[in-house]
């Protein structure tokens, strides 16, 4: 037992008192305490995502890709996320609103030549005849058409939006108004090749002090959702003098920007990995945030079986959907059985669609049956209802997406807040598509299977012709599959189409030569995607791109590639477009809309597109929201963990 110091020498006390004439003892040496052994350091936690692309560049207003925001949602977290379609702040205090006085209605007079947004929707100079929205009128029955000379008061929307304290760059210093203020000017630079709608039709954008920014729209002008009006910081401090052209080629935010996320650009070896090592700076430090110190973006390929391959031998932790994992369903379902890796997915935005070539452009000036024009054979609604009878849908999703999506009764997904519950997909009826064809004028003379039925008493159809039409979709292996299983169950109700695969390119070539928006098809397969505002301008009459409107339709680009017209499906979108703020009266147009379609089919829809991501099985805290702009939104809180196995 180890003598106790004090005790030592109280002992020797009493010795020398008791022994003054003994020789003194020598004093013993006291054992040196035994050290503590030093922790073995922790190994850098890392993770790796597999990419099945690697972005073309890293600067969010030169390009926008998947495998760009996977990236930079480590350099940046936020500003605002979007979580089941509803904005989150992330950096910010909070989205303003109405209710907590952040946004402001202010009239404001307004007077002929003045930029205004019209009750469409549409930016115009105020003038005699223009239908706009008058001051304190937020519904689309208080419209006024103005007579050029009456005094005219207009609602101007006014936003603000106030940073977190404690938001710094990745360098250390603080991100601030001035940052957001400075992107608003680059991107309103005609050098930065970004859609402006947004921007064209804002008044000011200031800041108001180093945490707040205020934007103020023109007079008329009310998106239903606020937090596109507050623009993505860049550093002013580092980029200040730079022109928005040079930005697009600079490296300093084409290759390795600085951000304020739980991660730092450390290296991009080009044509094989980004590596990001965590941020010191970030804001969320404290709470042990991002769980790994080094994370590898690895670009993989494309192909399904290496992918998954490198998910079995531990080169991927994480495998995106840019991978195309769709393509190889059968193998992923029995790795998932065999607990070699979990799967991931969610139904939308993208939803597949066969349109139908309704109105080809050489009917734009009348169909004349005797110049060799081609047969209208979608003119008659219940032949477009037949083939959605006769289309085996739920076959091929069954045996070809091995039940991984889900026939849509709407150009919306279902966790869209619009989405219109109510409407249900036609089934596969063979007999109930026959019985339409039949009511349509299209003959079974011959009651036989293997031949097309023809025409008798069709509208604009040749008697005797049979229907017999192209079938182009845009190239792809499941495409292939899924185009022959349908040639097969629409041959069961006498539709003989024939499948042909083209390329992009070839598809979506400008009017008015291209195959799509030169409306120069019979029947087209490709996929659209929806976003926050439902896309009822898809299907809209001013969207039909004709030489007399330059081939580019009124406002959208020309993008009703069918020719489908009809009033009350026109009225019901330029109605949610005309509901300003009155989000009641805007969800109901929108839904009287998808209504309007679902009973029309000027477009039949497929399948809704599956975002499908694939992991290790102890890959903790992924999720795949289809309304973000990327899969890894929440990259600071991924982790690997024996207890997240499923």
């Amino acid at each position: 037992m180890k003598t106790h110091p004090l005790s030592y020498l109280l002992g020797i006390g009493f010795v020398l008192i008791l022994c003054a004439c003994a020789p003194a003892a020598a004093p013993q040496p006291t054992a040196a305490p035994t050290p503590e052994p030093s922790p073995t350091p922790l190994p850098p936690r890392q993770l790796t995502i597999c990419l099945g692309q690697e972005p073309s560049t890293l600067y969010f207003n030169a390009s926008s890709s998947r495998a760009m925001w996977a990236v930079l949602e480590a350099v940046y977290d936020g500003p605002i996320d979007l979580r089941a379609y509803q904005p989150i702040p992330v950096i910010l205090e909070e989205l303003p609103s109405l209710e907590n006085g952040k946004a402001r209605l202010t009239p404001v007079a307004v007077k002929n030549g003045d930029l205004v947004v019209d009750a469409s929707g549409a930016l115009i100079a105020l003038k005699k005849g223009s239908q706009v929205r008058p001051a304190g009128c937020q519904t689309a029955d208080c419209l006024i058409t103005w007579d050029g000379q009456s005094p005219l008061e207009m609602d101007a929307l006014s936003a603000e939006f106030t940073l977190k304290s404690g938001i710094n760059w990745s360098d250390g210093q603080p991100v601030t108004a001035q940052d957001s203020l400075f992107a608003y000017q680059i991107a309103s630079d005609p050098a930065t090749p970004i859609y402006k709608d947004v921007i064209d039709q804002t008044d000011t954008y200031e800041a108001l002090d180093d945490r707040t920014v205020r934007w103020t729209g023109l007079p008329g002008y009310f998106p239903q959702n606020f937090n596109q009006l507050f623009w993505h910081p860049l550093p002013a401090h580092q980029l200040q003098g730079k022109s928005a052209a040079d930005l697009l080629t600079d490296p300093a935010v084409t290759e390795k920007p600085l951000g304020w996320g739980p991660y730092l650009l450390e290296e991009w070896v080009k044509g094989q990995y980004i590596r990001l090592v965590k941020n010191p700076a970030y804001y969320r430090a404290s709470e042990g945030l991002p769980k790994f110190d080094i994370l590898v973006f690895r670009f993989s390929g494309s192909t399904a079986d290496g992918n998954l391959a490198a998910l079995e031998n531990g080169q991927c932790d994480v495998v995106d959907q840019t991978t195309y994992l769709e393509e190889d369903l059968q193998t992923i379902r029995q790795m998932e059985l065999d607990g070699k890796i979990k799967t991931l997915s969610a139904l939308g935005p993208e939803w597949e669609h066969l349109d139908f070539g309704i109105k080809p452009q050489e009917y734009d000036n009348g169909y004349n049956p005797f110049a060799s024009e081609r047969p209208d054979y979608f003119g008659d609604a219940r032949v477009r209802q037949a083939f959605a009878y006769c289309l085996d849908r739920e076959g091929a999703i069954k045996n070809i997406l091995k039940t991984k999506t889900s026939v849509p009764a709407s150009y919306l997904p279902p966790q869209h807040p619009l989405f219109a519950a109510d409407l249900s997909p036609l089934p596969f009826d063979p007999e109930k598509g026959k019985e339409l064809l039949e009511a349509a004028g299209w003959k079974d003379f011959d009651n036989d299977p293997t031949t097309p039925r023809t025409a008798a008493n069709v509208k604009n159809v040749p008697a005797g012709t049979p229907f017999v039409v192209e079938y182009a979709y845009l190239d792809s292996p499941v495409r292939q599959q899924i185009a022959a299983a349908f040639q097969a169950s629409l041959a069961e109700c006498g539709i003989q189409v024939n499948p042909v695969a083209m390329t992009l390119a070839e598809l979506s070539a400008p009017a008015p030569d291209g195959k799509i928006f030169g409306r120069k098809f019979d029947l087209v397969q490709f996929a659209w995607s929806a976003g926050l505002q439902p896309p009822c301008f898809l299907y809209e009459s001013d969207e039909i791109a004709t030489q007399a409107n330059g081939w580019v339709g009124r406002r959208f680009g020309g993008v009703n590639i069918t020719g489908y017209e009809n009033p009350d499906f026109d009225a019901a979108c330029q109605q949610a477009r005309q509901a300003g703020i009155d989000g009641e009266g805007y969800r109901q147009a929108h839904l009287q809309a998808q209504a309007i379609l679902a009973r029309d089919l000027p477009s039949i829809p497929l399948y809704y597109g599956f975002r499908l991501m694939a992991a290790r099985p102890e890959v903790c805290g992924l999720e795949v929201d289809i309304s973000a702009r990327s899969e890894f939104a929440n990259l600071e809180t991924l982790d690997l963990r024996p207890d997240c196995l499923p």
